[in-house]
């Protein structure tokens, strides 16, 4: 088995753990001790409740992409914060690369749905992170506050076990279905991730100024009232 991970250290202009930003915040949430797996564990659960996840974020491009960008506006979809945790972990010199899957989602919302017209997820985005010997799956997308919303079990990570989707919520509903997996990468496939959307996808007009937070706002008051 190969075990050279060098070429998961590298920054690039997606990955781009040198800039001050991600640097600062990699720093800052990586915990006091010198153990890979305690200073994982801690920037995973940094990226995942500091940053909101957002599905209407997304922008196909280095810079849309990048982990400092992802940073500054506080918010991302899967894919943007799963490259920040793996830029956060090539910061402290932890290799990390981008992993991805084709799931069937269940939490959505109902612009979501009626834009997307399918309930697939292309090329959703996971961390994958070499602690110990084995690279481990990590998946920092949904914040804590829209699990309790959408009544789902937050994914941990103990830096041991994949941490990948349940595939029921709490009240027994399906949640997750992982139809596919595409593979893991030392950089994000942007072309490829853009031939698959711009084919499978409808992007409409009206998602213009969405707000996904507001939309589980309204949906989940609606289910309790």
């Amino acid at each position: 088995m190969d075990t050279d991970t060098s070429s998961y250290l590298k920054d690039t202009p997606v990955i781009d753990f040198n800039s001050r930003t991600v640097g600062d915040f990699a720093d800052q949430h990586s915990g006091n001790g010198p153990d890979p797996m305690r200073q994982a564990v801690s920037l995973y659960y940094a990226v995942r409740d500091g940053i909101r996840y957002d599905p209407y974020s997304i922008e196909l491009s280095v810079e849309g992409l990048r982990a400092s960008t992802t940073l500054k506006t506080g918010r991302g979809w899967c894919v943007a914060k799963a490259i920040l945790l793996a830029a956060c972990c090539r910061r402290i010199k932890i290799p990390a690369r981008l992993g991805f899957a084709d799931i069937r989602n269940h939490l959505s919302t109902e612009r979501m749905r009626r834009q997307m017209k399918t309930d697939i997820f292309y090329w959703h985005g996971y961390t994958s992170i070499y602690l110990n010997g084995q690279w481990v799956k990590a998946t920092p997308a949904f914040n804590i506050e829209l699990c309790e919303k959408f009544r789902i079990k937050p994914l941990d990570f103990d830096g041991k076990n994949d941490s990948i989707y349940h595939p029921f919520d709490l009240t027994g509903n399906k949640h997750m279905e992982y139809l596919r997996y595409r593979g893991e990468f030392e950089d994000a496939p942007i072309d490829a991730i853009k031939e698959t959307f711009y084919r499978e996808y409808v992007l409409a007009a009206e998602l213009q100024g969405a707000d996904f937070d507001r939309e589980v706002d309204r949906e989940t008051a609606h289910k309790r009232g």
